[in-house]
């Protein structure tokens, strides 16, 4: 049986990162592309000479024509401007337009039959954008986000608590940005509400302090780490990017949460947002609508707010 091919669409620190995952899982053939002729080509050549030593053995292929990711089963894009110290993710949205106008294009020519996972920020405008011009349906295309923010929500209440991250769980739905939408609710350490634990740890009204800190921190990590590092995060997007790719490739029907297009769901239409999906050979199978309260049902309206005004300055 032939090996799926996966195109990766962007040779920068996640695009390099992530062939490297796919490699070692031996998910499929890899493209690399990037409009930088010898650079790709080099990241995979350096791929490729640590696959003895690593005992993967797959096709991998670094190019700087669009042509090469002709017939790709999955292309996951991450091309475009990262964020720098100030820049806040919407700072990149008339730049980053039109790289993906031109990606999403070739797509569509090269890759008709492809799903689709992108990363590229603004993620909601970018991902609607990619929707638009290669009109394909919403279940084979989506934007990597929720994976992301929920694993960063969750690795900051293991942090706090101190317990293994295993056996934490954590949800964050919503757009991608600073009014993200944690859902405190559902965050659990092995099935135990977080909160309750926090508690035992805190008492009640310090609990709460530290949980909304622990909200804050999650929705500010993106920056966190780019005024650390003066450049973006990359291992953390790689890893949420391959969790989404093997769930398609692999049909595994994982719950992620994913930047769906809604149609009615959650009361929104038209517009790309965070939200708990089942994910597998299908693409995006099914939405998972949750029962909000009216505080997550507030704070989620607010972010999708967000999400049209980004989406409506693109004026598509």
């Amino acid at each position: 049986m032939a090996r799926k091919k996966i195109a990766l669409i962007g040779g920068g620190q996640i695009g390099g990162t992530l062939a490297h995952l796919m490699a070692q899982r031996e998910l499929g053939e890899i493209v690399l592309f990037d409009i930088a002729e010898d650079m790709p080509r080099g990241k995979v050549l350096d791929i490729i000479e640590a696959s003895p030593i690593e005992r993967f053995d797959v096709g991998l292929k670094g190019s700087s024509s669009f042509e090469d990711i002709r017939g790709a089963d999955l292309a996951v894009v991450t091309a475009g401007l990262a964020r720098k110290p100030g820049m806040s993710r919407d700072d990149l949205l008339t730049v980053n337009a039109k790289v993906i106008t031109s990606v999403a294009e070739n797509i569509r020519e090269y890759a008709p039959n492809a799903f689709v996972i992108l990363l590229t920020n603004p993620l909601d405008a970018m991902v609607t954008l990619c929707r638009k011009v290669t009109g394909f349906p919403r279940n084979r295309i989506m934007g990597m986000a929720g994976v992301l923010d929920s694993a960063r929500f969750a690795a900051f209440i293991a942090l706090e608590l101190g317990v293994s991250v295993r056996d934490v769980h954590a949800l964050v739905l919503g757009g991608h940005g600073d009014d993200m939408v944690p859902l405190v609710r559902f965050a659990n350490v092995g099935g135990v509400p977080a909160s309750f634990l926090l508690e035992q740890k805190y008492g009640p009204v310090k609990a709460r302090e530290v949980m909304e800190t622990l909200v804050t921190r999650t929705r500010q990590a993106g920056g966190e780490i780019v005024g650390l590092m003066k450049g973006s995060a990359f291992v953390s997007p790689a890893a949420a990017a391959l969790t989404m790719a093997e769930a398609i490739l692999l049909d595994r029907k994982r719950i992620l949460p994913v930047c769906a297009l809604l149609e009615g769901e959650y009361g929104v239409s038209g517009y790309f947002v965070g939200v708990p999906c089942v994910i597998g050979g299908g693409g995006i199978e099914r939405i998972i609508e949750l029962d909000l309260t009216p505080e997550e049902r507030a704070m989620f309206e607010e972010s999708v707010s967000h999400v049209k005004s980004l989406v409506d300055g693109l004026d598509l």
